[in-house]
């Protein structure tokens, strides 16, 4: 990749500034010889693929469906995603569906192999959605490649969008947004909340998520997150809370090695 994302500093700020120029910065990072090629050919060749055997032997293929669900990772494990996307996500027993990350069962839907008698993959627009996550998604990557504070706040918009269309029940909704690693992660530091909560009883942490999500935001309901005030407010208070907990480590560490430095030896 020869083009970097633009950040001029972290936190909320940076936050603005990417906002302000996302369009412009995802423009000029998709318009790269390597994302054009890879999605080129995703666009000529995704039609052609009829079962999830035919997609996981195709590699390239495979890496801008994956890709497009911040799935990378996986590229080699192509039994395990043929098996995601072969058993689909209608019965409960499905794999994608007992996985404690909810990303696999929003891939599995989007191509049907296992839900519907025809797959996505021979849709009019299919082409055009699956590009547009993906160019997203690498350009995320890119982001968090400097600062991954800013690469999860870019993830909200989509990342509740998805949850709100692949659970009816509130409840489904909060254990989705539990198995999401990055949708986890912002709405666990938003509600100042510690990375021991996931050691817990998961009917607790649902309970506890609900009650501080009350008292932060005066609602428990996911779906008032699904407007842009309610995920900007979000976003700030993430990105807040995030960089007062670095700043407050970093200080602690500063004050101890200070006190070391400053402690005389007795040997």
């Amino acid at each position: 990749m020869t083009f970097q994302p633009i950040l001029p500093t972290s936190g909320y700020n940076g936050w603005i500034f990417l906002d302000r120029t996302f369009e412009k910065q995802q423009d000029i990072f998709s318009s790269q010889p390597e994302i054009v090629r890879d999605t080129e050919y995703f666009r000529e060749n995704i039609a052609t693929i009829q079962t999830a055997e035919d997609l996981v032997s195709d590699r390239r293929l495979l890496s801008v469906a994956l890709g497009a669900f911040g799935l990378d990772d996986d590229i080699n494990s192509q039994f395990f995603i043929k098996k995601i996307l072969e058993e689909g996500t209608v019965s409960d027993e499905a794999l994608a569906n007992r996985l404690s990350d909810s990303r696999y069962a929003d891939f599995s839907a989007a191509f049907g192999f296992g839900d519907q008698a025809i797959p996505a993959t021979q849709g009019a627009g299919f082409a055009s959605e699956i590009i547009g996550r993906y160019e997203v998604r690498q350009f995320e990557q890119a982001v968090g490649e400097q600062d991954n504070d800013l690469r999860l706040a870019m993830s909200v918009k989509e990342g509740i969008s998805d949850i709100l269309d692949g659970n009816t029940t509130s409840a489904g909704q909060w254990y989705s947004i539990l198995g999401n690693p990055p949708m986890r992660s912002v709405f666990q530091t938003a509600l100042g909340l510690p990375d021991s909560s996931s050691a817990i009883d998961l009917d607790r942490q649902l309970e506890i998520f609900q009650t501080r999500a009350q008292s932060v935001f005066g609602s428990d309901d996911l779906a008032d997150f699904s407007t842009p005030e309610q995920q900007e407010k979000l976003i700030r208070i993430f990105l807040i809370r995030s960089e007062a907990a670095k700043f407050s480590l970093s200080s602690g560490s500063s004050t101890a090695l200070t006190l070391l430095q400053s402690t005389p030896s007795f040997y």
